[in-house]
C-alpha cells in the first residue's frame, strides 16, 4: 500500500538540475539547501486552511519525470513550481529545470493546473507565460496568488480567474494579468517559518567551507529571519518579486520593503531545528542579516541564553557591522561572515551603487576575524566600468585580505534587477539560455564591460579562483587555521576545472 498522501491542495515542487548549474562541483562541494521560499508557501498556505506537500527534486535527486510523476500521484488541485535558487541572483538558472518540471507534468497529465512562482517569474511574468507550458504564472511574490488560486479552482462551476490577485493568464494569443497582490504583511502571523516538517530534512547539506574544520556537514538548514533589502546594488535582483506589492502599498520607486520575523519566532525555530532535528550547521540566508542592530542583537542574545550550539553563516556589509554588534555574534555560534566587497576600484563600485571606502573593509575585517569570526569575501568582475587593470587590482585586493573563503563571480545581467533593465537598453549581450545566467554552468556568459569582453572576463574568474585558492599564503593561513585535513579539502577543490564554451 502507497503511502504518498492523495487529494493534496497544493504541492510545491522544487526542481533540481544541480549538475546543469554546478557541474563538478554539484557532487561533494556544493550545499544541498532546503527550499526555503517553498517551506515558506508552504506555511503561507496551510495557515489558510488548505492541505500541502512539498516534492524537493533538488535534494532527492528526482528527474523531471520522477517528481512530475509523484505529484501526479498525489491528486493536487494546484501544482506550483518556485523557481528560487540558493540566494536570489541563483533565480534565473533554476528555469531550465522549472521548465523541465512544467514540461513533465503537461505532458503526463495536460488538465492538471500548473503555476510558475518566483523571483525570475515574477521579472519576466509575460515572457514566462509564453514560453513555458504552464497555465498561470504569478505576479510578485506569489503567496495570495496561491491561495486565491485555490479558491478559485475549488469553487463550483467556471473558475473565476479574474478575482485572483497577481495572475497572469493566457488570453487569446496574448496574455493578461490581475490586480496586483499585496505583500505579506504580518510575517510572524500569516507565514510563521518554513514548513520543515514537509521536507526531507536528512538530505541537506552545508557548503564545504562552513564546515571547515567542523565533523559533518549534516544536518544543515537555511533560513530567513527577514524579508528584503533597503539598499539598492545595481546588480541585485532582490526585490523583483516584491516591487509590485511595494507600489500597490504605496512605496516610492526609490524605496525598497524590508519584513521582519520577531527574534521570539526565529528563535524558536531555531530550537525546534535543534531540538527535533539536530542541526547545528545553519544558513541565515537574508540578503543582509547584519543591519538592524535591535533584530540581530535580540537574536544573538537569546542564542545564547537557550544554549543553542550552532555554527551559522550569515550575509553584511562593511558599513552595516556595529561594534556593539561583533561580541554578540560571535558568542551566538556566528562562525562566518559573507561580505560583499565586490571591487577594489571605488570608480568600479561607485557605478554600481555600492559606495564604501578599501580603509573601511580592512577596518571591518580586522574587527570581525578579531573576534574569532571567519570571513567570506564576495568578488565580482566585470561590473561596467572594468578593464584588465581594475579586474586585476580586485584579485590583488582578495589575495591581501586573505580572507578564510572567497567566492569569484562575474557581473550578470539578472533578470529583475537594474543592470538588467541597462543591458536590454544598451543592447549588451545577454545568454542565450537561462543556464547561461548560471555563474559555474557550461554556457556561462557574463556581461562585456566598457573595456573587456565577456569571454574575457569568465576566463579571468577562472584564473582568479585558482590564484586565490593555491596562493602559499592562504594555505598557510588554512592550514594553521582549520589543520591538515582541510588543507586537503582546498586542493581537491582547487583541482576542479570547469568546462566553459565561451572562455575566451
Amino acid at each position: 500500500m502507497s503511502n504518498v498522501p492523495t487529494d493534496i491542495d497544493l504541492v510545491l515542487v522544487n526542481p533540481g538540475g544541480r549538475a546543469r548549474i554546478y557541474q563538478s562541483l554539484a557532487t561533494e562541494l556544493a550545499a544541498v539547501e532546503p527550499p526555503v521560499w517553498a517551506g515558506l508557501m508552504a506555511s503561507f498556505v496551510r495557515q489558510r486552511g488548505h492541505s500541502v506537500a512539498i516534492i524537493d527534486a533538488n535534494a532527492e535527486g528526482l528527474g523531471p519525470e520522477e517528481a512530475a510523476a509523484r505529484a501526479i500521484e498525489m491528486r493536487p488541485r494546484l501544482v506550483a513550481v518556485p523557481v528560487y535558487g540558493h540566494q536570489p541572483s541563483a533565480s534565473t538558472q533554476v528555469m531550465p529545470a522549472a521548465s523541465a518540471v512544467t514540461t513533465a507534468l503537461k505532458d503526463l497529465a495536460p488538465e492538471l493546473p500548473v503555476l510558475l512562482v518566483g523571483g525570475h517569474v515574477a521579472s519576466l511574468p509575460q515572457r514566462t507565460l509564453a514560453e513555458e507550458r504552464c497555465d498561470f504564472v504569478a505576479d510578485g511574490e506569489g503567496l495570495h496568488t496561491m491561495v486565491e488560486l485555490l479558491e478559485a479552482l475549488a469553487a463550483s462551476g467556471s473558475p473565476d480567474f479574474s478575482r485572483v490577485r497577481g495572475l497572469w493568464t493566457r488570453d487569446g494569443a496574448g496574455a493578461k494579468c490581475s490586480a496586483p497582490a499585496p505583500l505579506v504583511t504580518n510575517v510572524d502571523v500569516e507565514m510563521p517559518g518554513v514548513a520543515w516538517d514537509l521536507l526531507p530534512m536528512q538530505r541537506y547539506r552545508a557548503h564545504n567551507w562552513h564546515c571547515f574544520g567542523e565533523a559533518s556537514r549534516e544536518p544543515y538548514v537555511a533560513l530567513y529571519t527577514t524579508l528584503g533589502c533597503p539598499y539598492h546594488c545595481s546588480f541585485c535582483c532582490i526585490q523583483a518579486p516584491f516591487k509590485s506589492g511595494e507600489a500597490l502599498a504605496g512605496y516610492k520607486d526609490s524605496a525598497s520593503s524590508y519584513r521582519f520575523w520577531s527574534p521570539g519566532r526565529v528563535l524558536d525555530d531555531l530550537t525546534l531545528l535543534v531540538e527535533r532535528h539536530g542541526v547545528r550547521n545553519i544558513k541565515i540566508a537574508d540578503e543582509m542579516f547584519v543591519l538592524n542592530a535591535r533584530h540581530v542583537n535580540a537574536i544573538c542574545v537569546g542564542i545564547v541564553e537557550r544554549g543553542l550550539p550552532l555554527n551559522i553563516w550569515a550575509y553584511a556589509r562593511v558599513d552595516t557591522v556595529k561594534d556593539s554588534m561583533v561580541d554578540k555574534l560571535a558568542r551566538a555560534g556566528v562562525r562566518w561572515l559573507a561580505f560583499g566587497i565586490e571591487a577594489a576600484s571605488e570608480r568600479v563600485r561607485a557605478d554600481v551603487d555600492k559606495g564604501f571606502d578599501d580603509e573601511l573593509v580592512f577596518r571591518t575585517l580586522e574587527k570581525v576575524r578579531g573576534a574569532g569570526i571567519r570571513v567570506i569575501g564576495n568578488y565580482i568582475f566585470g561590473l561596467p566600468e572594468d578593464d584588465h587593470a581594475t579586474m586585476q587590482e580586485t584579485l590583488d585586493l582578495a589575495i591581501e585580505l586573505n580572507c578564510e573563503f572567497a567566492n569569484f563571480y562575474c557581473a550578470m545581467a539578472y533578470p529583475g534587477s537594474p543592470l538588467y533593465e541597462r543591458a536590454l537598453a544598451e543592447g549588451w549581450s545577454l545568454p542565450e539560455a537561462w543556464s547561461g545566467y548560471s555563474q559555474h554552468s557550461v554556457d556561462s556568459l557574463p556581461l562585456p564591460t566598457r573595456h573587456v569582453s565577456a569571454g574575457e572576463v569568465l576566463r579571468f574568474r577562472d584564473e582568479a579562483f585558482q590564484s586565490y585558492f593555491k596562493n602559499p599564503r592562504y594555505l598557510a593561513m588554512v592550514e594553521a587555521s582549520f589543520g591538515a585535513a582541510t588543507l586537503d579539502e582546498v586542493a581537491a577543490m582547487s583541482a576542479h576545472r570547469l568546462e566553459r564554451r565561451f572562455a575566451a
